[in-house]
């Protein structure tokens, strides 16, 4: 697993296919909080969405690059628990 801590806001969150995933707001504990604009279409916008800092092969600038494609990361977000978001 990369080192997270070298992870900025804003970067672009890529799949092992060059595939846009999403855009880092921040890193929380293990994982990766994605922004609300990256969250989806239908019961998906609006929430933020998160990758699990495993899935990170790298950071290179402002770029992580996942060690799954993207498709395949995508279904490994974890979508935001309503009531913490309150």
């Amino acid at each position: 697993m990369a080192d997270l801590s070298q992870i900025q806001e804003h970067s672009e969150v890529i799949g092992a296919d060059g595939v846009h995933v999403g855009t880092v707001d921040k890193v929380e504990g293990n994982r990766i909080k994605l922004t609300k604009s990256d969250s989806g279409m239908g019961s998906h916008e609006g929430h933020h969405h998160y990758i699990d800092g495993g899935l990170v092969a790298a950071v290179e600038g402002s770029t992580v690059r996942l060690s799954a494609n993207g498709d395949v990361a995508i279904l490994f977000e974890e979508e935001e628990d309503e009531k913490s978001a309150n």
